[in-house]
């Protein structure tokens, strides 16, 4: 029997609206997703309902879940198929991951498959900013253990603000001190690729490739040089490879 496909894409839009001035709907014409994960979305619901409701390939269903403080971060999953249930929780009550983590399930014939936006936060040393990011990836390590033992189809997709190995940023030497090529923060993802089982698809698509890079600075000449970082994933649970 043949296998269900169902395209997914995962992109930071840096701004929903600013996303859609840019020529989003002309890309998902192009693409024509099944399943679209947002991050930082800095946008209420009603202005994604009225962005969707131009897009091509509708109509579309909205999941949003925005963040605390306004303009800020925001994930979302927008489908062609409703999801069946969706939640936002994780980590402990006192935990503020609101806009950062939203989970959407879907029916495909008898099974479930599970897309997860997040957004973890960019950090930075020494800060408040980097303990937050630590509680952030502690509880979605909690997580993603818990849904290793559901044994479901699950991917997790978004911006983790972490390049895991040293080719996932080509000036990783000059990065070693700083958020988001941190030995701690790198070690996170060993736990989930080497101990929980998740596999990371972009890797496993390029193994030995630096990159392929989804962010750049503006600082400098970094566009130019493609001196970028691989912060961006998909990561899936191996049953979805079976």
């Amino acid at each position: 029997m043949p296998k269900a496909l169902v395209k997914v894409a995962t992109i930071n839009v840096n701004g929903v609206r600013a996303a859609y001035r840019k020529g989003f709907a002309e890309w998902v014409a192009a693409e024509s997703p099944d399943v679209i994960a947002l991050q930082e979305v800095r946008a209420e619901t009603t202005d994604l309902e009225e962005i969707f409701a131009e897009m091509p390939g509708g109509p579309w269903h909205i999941l949003h879940d925005n963040a605390s403080a306004k303009g800020r971060a925001g994930v979302a999953v927008v489908s062609k198929v409703k999801a069946v249930s969706s939640r936002t929780e994780l980590g402990p009550k006192a935990f503020d991951s609101a806009g950062r983590w939203l989970e959407a399930d879907f029916k495909i014939g008898a099974k479930t498959f599970t897309v997860i936006s997040t957004y973890v936060h960019s950090g930075e040393v020494d800060t408040p900013k980097q303990v937050e990011k630590y509680k952030f990836l502690d509880a979605m390590t909690k997580r993603m253990a818990t849904l290793r033992k559901e044994d479901g189809l699950t991917v997790v997709v978004g911006d983790l603000n972490v390049g895991h190995t040293e080719l996932d940023i080509k000036n990783w030497k000059g990065n070693l001190k700083n958020a988001g090529f941190l030995p701690e923060e790198r070690a996170y993802f060993d736990t989930w690729m080497h101990k929980q089982g998740w596999v990371d698809l972009g890797r496993e698509a390029h193994p030995e490739t630096p990159g392929p890079y989804t962010w750049w600075s503006f600082r400098g000449q970094a566009f130019d040089t493609d001196t970028g970082w691989r912060i961006d994933y998909q990561i899936a649970l191996q049953s979805l490879q079976s």
